[in-house]
């Protein structure tokens, strides 16, 4: 379709929709259904549906013309007939053709198609009622209610039983007049109807899609914010929590220190190594403090600048061999990392990544509160399209059987920012005992279609690669 210049579009105040200027509840609009803001959609198909009409009205007239011209006298009288049916054809054609540019002078000027209904009548009243031209005129009722609704398909559905009526008095004296008028006047009655109903039934239908995309922004956003600070407390139970943990035992092992120097006398005399402790001790809490900073510091960063798209890959092996040997460091546990000697993981995006890091943190963190254990192991298995990773020790183990949804809504939110983190990665996070004692936490992101397979073990040649 055309589209013509924005002024050409207006039309005192009504078009097509608040895009175009329509309002379709201004004057004889106002028992009509309104249109919604944004009905475009709609409003293409009820352009549609009118563009249909006048070409069906235009074949009509072409096909009823011939029987005008015949029962028409020769001079004047014909030449007038073919005026109008010359001018009735080329107005719907050009209704047909360029839509968008007339349609707001139609809608502004309801008197067009009064028009356009005279030309009818007068090409209806040389030919019949049952002449093809009769069915010209059921779709000036339609194209009424599809542009005016109820008030202006009544008046010209009204209009149109008038001309039928009079033209049913010119050629009663024909055999089947009555029927085939009444026939027609019927279907004038019931197309009028039926645009109204199209025309609100859009509208409608149109109100209710912007209230549920309306409805939908507004659950999305919701959820949004929702997953938002779920992340936020994940990232702050996975690093700050923990820190300010250890920062608080720091400080009260310094307090018990300083206790015990105020308390020695100096017919008891120490060789140092309480003043030693303390400042060991100090130097732990000052220590803990600037990584909290740290810490603080890089999730404020990261919710400024957080995109998939420019944050590099990360090579997870190098990043595991690195948490195992700080945890052995920091903890005296006996800590190793394998991994398959014929399979590499690559460098895995900068999400996936720190999402699995951070269950490994969480992992070990728990090792080393709770589980008593005197080594640990962390593996890592690359998959056709996934990773396999996990965190074993041989500690206490775990309470047999363990409800993982139970474990975290009893507060245990550390299991809780695990599961959420698996869970958004797609993979499937297992807490299970191991063998008679100790602790297995296992990440699988393999497919679902690969779980069946059974998974290759290496061969006594094909040692593991150890990472101390």
């Amino acid at each position: 379709m055309r589209t013509g210049r924005p002024e050409e579009r207006q039309g005192r105040g009504q078009s097509w929709g608040r895009n175009r200027g329509y309002d379709p509840t201004a004057g004889y609009l106002a028992d009509d259904a309104p249109a919604p803001a944004t009905i475009r959609l709609q409003l293409n198909a009820l352009q549609a549906l009118c563009r249909q009409a006048f070409a069906v009205r235009m074949t009509m007239l072409a096909l009823g013309t011939p029987f005008a011209m015949t029962n028409t006298a020769e001079g004047p009288p014909r030449y007038a007939v073919l005026a109008a049916a010359v001018l009735g054809i080329t107005a719907s054609y050009a209704m047909f053709r360029d839509w968008d540019r007339l349609a707001p002078r139609l809608l502004a000027h309801p008197t067009l198609m009064a028009a356009d209904l005279l030309i009818a009548a007068i090409l209806l009243l040389t030919a019949s009622p049952a002449s093809p031209l009769a069915y010209a005129t059921v779709c000036t009722p339609l194209l009424a209610g599809l542009l005016y609704g109820w008030q202006g398909s009544g008046v010209f559905t009204g209009l149109q039983l008038v001309v039928l009526l009079t033209v049913h008095r010119a050629w009663e004296h024909r055999p089947g007049t009555g029927t085939s008028t009444l026939l027609i006047a019927g279907f004038c009655v019931g197309a009028g109807i039926i645009g109204v109903t199209l025309r609100n039934l859009m509208f409608r239908f149109g109100t209710a899609s912007e209230a549920l995309a309306e409805a939908n922004s507004r659950l999305a956003v919701a959820e949004a914010v929702e997953s938002e600070r779920a992340r936020l407390a994940r990232e702050m139970h996975d690093s700050v929590t923990k820190t300010l943990h250890g920062l608080a035992l720091a400080a009260e092992a310094l307090a018990t220190s300083a206790t015990s120097v105020t308390s020695v006398t100096s017919e008891s005399p120490k060789d140092g190594t309480d003043a030693e402790t303390i400042g060991r001790n100090a130097t732990l809490v000052a220590s803990a403090a600037r990584r909290a900073a740290a810490e603080s510091r890089d999730l404020l960063t990261d919710l400024r600048h957080h995109t998939d798209l420019t944050s590099p890959d990360v090579d997870l092996i190098a990043e595991l061999a690195q948490k195992a040997a700080e945890f052995e460091r920091s903890t005296g546990i006996r800590t190793t990392l394998e991994t398959s000697s014929t399979a590499r993981i690559d460098t895995l995006p900068h999400r996936t990544a720190h999402h699995l890091l951070a269950i490994v943190s969480e992992a070990l963190e728990n090792t080393r509160r709770h589980a008593n254990a005197m080594r640990v192991t962390l593996e890592a298995t690359a998959a056709e399209e996934g990773v396999i990773l996990r965190i074993r020790d041989d500690g206490v183990g775990l309470p047999d059987p363990l409800n993982l949804e139970e474990t975290a809504r009893s507060g245990h939110f550390g299991v809780l920012g695990m599961m959420e983190r698996a869970r958004s990665l797609g993979a499937v996070l297992h807490v299970c005992r191991v063998d008679e004692s100790g602790t297995e936490i296992r990440v699988d992101m393999t497919p679902p279609g690969l779980d069946h397979i059974p998974r290759p073990r290496p061969q006594k040649e094909a040692a593991p690669h150890v990472h101390r």
